[in-house]
């Protein structure tokens, strides 16, 4: 792969994910002279002692302090000349970073910090923060060489920016920290070393450029898009699983319905559930060709073929005297009751994907909208202007501004936060619909055969899904609606957004966990419809009208009134179910289904679930599935 080039204006969510996964960068020649320039701005402003926030005054609520010609504790008793030289200058920017990495809990991913860095770097190469073209040299080769700094998460309340965890990120430049090489890890100065590179001294306003900024917030916040992209279409793929297991309706669906309400997100899911759904001879398929489970007995099958199925099927008959009222319905559906219930829609959890699923793309949208802008965005403080048109005097030119503020992102994020728990819900209930047989249409209790009442089937499976959604429903409060004050109360209001960007991204593992949960059940209950009712088209092949009768309930009987209606009317049904083709899911869907079943097959009794639950979540994770669908689509 080549290097990725920076040069502070065209970053993309990609190019942050490729570099994330392990790809080089490189630094833009002629952007790096808007960098040159601004630092040499900087050096002359300092040269002719012009006061300046964070170059000559102190950080924060020091900010009134102005730094002196020589240090005043030199004079205290006892006091020892600093041996390397440091200015004071060059003290304030070190001590900056090193007071201020003081993150901790359980280091952030590698990608997540490998993110930062190509952020922090592309922003600093605006040439609008006074940094030193060596300095950026310098991380650019940090990066390179696979030094992944060792950042803990907790840490950064979001303004100034992600200042405690941009100080782990900067503190390994100085030879400080630690961090990762090799998978080992190890002092920040021996990776260094390893890799062939000298610790840094920073200069005027490094230390600032360096950890003032959103990159954390900004890192997760990328990487949990990337992540999203692919839940999104993985929901909409289990979703058509499901609706192939139900035999749905796809009149919900159609183009014209959404054209009238043309929200983006909705049009699209829509428009997704028709290709995956494309070949599909399960959904809308009449009512009353669809038979319902019935717990396999000896005596349910004729043939030894037939006797392997791991059910038995019926229909109810609607006798003449109970179809007053109706007699235009049954003209147009045989009047058999089968799995399907008589009715025009779907529940909600079915009929309404478009418009929630589609909600939750939209969240999506506009934070990518609001993610697109930060990337290439200026985010510390001061900003250096060296090029001001009609400035008089150095405020003009160096000018004190919030653009450290994490609050565009941190709302971005709580509206993706938010969506999370919803789109994991939706998920719920239609698992939950497969397993319960007073929802399911017609397919046995918790999807598993049961005929001597000890088997559970995937009962659990709802569970472990329910206690997901709760966990996710309990962290979706926003962070950024609750400021807690910092500095002396000299940033008194913050944004929390890289708790925020964190959540989310953790989030999206449990977001994942769900939906392979459904993909999981909805495959066993699409094996079971499909069988079903290819299992009543295979009896009604080879069978007459009375071989079919003993699958409806309450058959025909000699002294029965209607007798003959009755068998007429069974070989209508016999008739039509005969002429059927081969029932199955769309293609798209079956092309999943196939991957599955090569790691999980059909559960034909009850046996141990967990390793399949692993590998179920691990085929999501994997995008395998989604893969298999998109190529058959």
């Amino acid at each position: 792969m080549s290097a990725i080039r920076l040069d502070g204006n065209s970053l993309t969510r990609e190019q942050v994910v490729a570099v994330a996964g392990g790809a080089r960068v490189e630094l833009d020649a002629a952007q790096l002279e808007k960098v040159r320039h601004a630092a040499d701005f900087l050096a002359e402003q300092v040269r002719r002692e012009e006061p300046i926030y964070g170059v000559s005054t102190g950080f924060g609520s020091n900010a009134d302090r102005l730094l002196g010609a020589h240090r005043l504790r030199d004079e205290l008793p006892g006091a020892v000349t600093d041996p390397d030289g440091e200015s004071l200058h060059e003290e304030l920017q070190r001590n900056l970073i090193v007071t201020h990495a003081v993150c901790v809990g359980e280091p952030l991913p590698p990608e997540v910090v490998r993110a930062m860095l190509v952020i922090r770097i592309n922003t600093l190469m605006r040439g609008h923060s006074g940094i030193r073209v060596a300095t950026l040299e310098a991380m650019t080769a940090m990066l390179n060489a696979g030094i992944v700094p060792v950042v803990p998460q907790l840490g950064s309340v979001g303004a100034s920016g992600d200042l405690a965890p941009l100080s782990h990120l900067a503190i390994v430049l100085l030879g400080g920290g630690e961090a990762f090489h090799g998978g080992e890890r190890i002092p920040g100065a021996e990776a260094l070393r390893r890799a062939g590179l000298a610790p840094l001294r920073l200069s005027y306003k490094e230390g600032l450029a360096l950890n003032n900024g959103t990159a954390q917030m900004l890192a997760c916040a990328v990487l949990a898009l990337a992540k999203l992209d692919e839940l999104l279409d993985t929901a909409d793929l289990a979703a058509a699983m499901t609706l192939d297991a139900f035999a749905g309706r796809l009149a919900a669906f159609d183009e014209k319905v959404h054209a009238l309400r043309p929200h983006p997100g909705q049009v699209q899911v829509a428009a997704n559930l028709r290709r995956l759904l494309a070949g599909s001879t399960l959904v809308d398929i009449p009512y009353h060709l669809v038979p319902r489970f019935r717990p396999w007995q000896p005596t349910s099958w004729d043939t030894p073929e037939a006797q392997a199925l791991r059910f038995d099927i019926g229909w109810d008959w609607v006798p003449f005297g109970q179809r007053h009222g109706r007699e235009k319905f049954y003209q147009r559906f045989r009047p058999f009751r089968g799995g399907k219930k008589h009715q025009p829609q779907d529940s909600y959890s079915l009929r309404c994907i478009p418009q929630v699923h589609g909600a939750v793309r939209d969240a999506v949208e506009q934070a990518k909208r609001v993610i697109d802008i930060e990337l290439n965005a200026v985010t510390d403080n001061p900003l250096v202007f060296p090029d001001a048109v009609g400035a008089t005097h150095v405020e003009e030119q160096v000018i004190s501004a919030g653009h450290f503020h994490g609050m565009p992102l941190a709302l971005a994020m709580s509206y993706v936060k938010a969506a999370i728990p919803v789109l994991a819900a939706i998920s719920e209930r239609r698992l939950n619909k497969l397993v319960d047989p007073a929802t399911n249409d017609g397919l046995p209790a918790f999807l598993i055969g049961n005929e001597d009442g000890t088997e559970s089937g995937f009962m659990i499976v709802q569970y472990t899904a329910a206690a997901i959604v709760n966990d996710l429903a309990t962290r979706a409060h926003p962070a950024s609606v609750y400021s807690v004050p910092t500095s002396a109360n000299a940033e008194d209001h913050v944004s929390m957004g890289a708790n925020e960007a964190r959540h989310v991204l953790d989030m999206c593992r449990d977001l994942g966990r769900v939906l392979a949960l459904e993909i999981y059940t909805a495959a066993q209950a699409l094996d079971f419809r499909r069988d079903m009712i290819n299992a009543a088209r295979d009896l009604a092949r080879r069978a007459d009208a009375l071989a079919l009768a003993v699958k409806v309930q309450g058959g025909p009987l000699p002294d029965r009134d209607g007798h003959a209606g009755f068998l007429a009317e069974v070989e209508g049904l016999r008739a039509e179910l005969a002429a059927s083709g081969e029932f199955g899911p769309g293609r798209a869907v079956a092309a999943a289904l196939a991957v599955l079943r090569e790691t999980i097959p059909f559960m034909r009794r009850d046996r141990a679930m967990d390793g399949e639950v692993a590998a179920a979540v691990a085929l999501v994770e994997s995008g395998r599935l989604l893969a298999a669908a998109r190529a058959a689509v």
